[in-house]
């Protein structure tokens, strides 16, 4: 299991690697990127920030609990912080298991409970200049 909070660009391949293992099949990965608009309005950016030691430990416990829960698939986690332009990676998620169901499984029940229970926040930055934070779901927080 490898899982990280970072500062620097994330590598795919280097999360792919650290699910590979030849008695694995199938190979899920969810690649998120920071996207142009949201909720109608032009972004040009977002900054992630988080309560590290907690997000990190959270995300551990998730990625256990993915690998348990859908028959020992290897989980790798790979979180942006700080501030990201339009298009960069803000996170990887890759799940490995013999057969393609549980990978499919494992991955998507780490990104969704990433984006329900880890302690990170993003805030947008908009084409006109101003700048709000945002719920995990994407919707403005006013």
């Amino acid at each position: 299991m490898h899982c990280a909070l970072t500062s620097a660009a994330l590598d795919v391949p280097r999360v792919l690697a650290a699910v590979a293992d030849g008695a694995n099949g199938a190979t899920a990965v969810f690649v998120g990127t920071v996207r142009s608009s949201n909720d109608g309005r032009d972004v040009t950016g977002i900054d992630y920030s988080a309560y590290q030691a907690m997000a990190e430990r959270e995300i551990r416990s998730i990625a256990s609990e993915a690998s348990t829960t859908f028959g020992q698939a290897r989980i790798a986690v790979e979180h942006r912080l700080g501030t990201l332009a339009v298009g960069e990676i803000s996170i990887v998620v890759a799940a490995a298991h013999p057969h393609r169901g549980p990978a499919l499984d494992a991955m998507r029940f780490a990104i969704e409970q990433i984006k329900r229970r880890v302690p990170i926040w993003k805030r947008e930055h908009y084409a006109d200049g101003t700048r709000a934070w945002v719920d995990p779901g994407g919707t403005e927080l006013r």
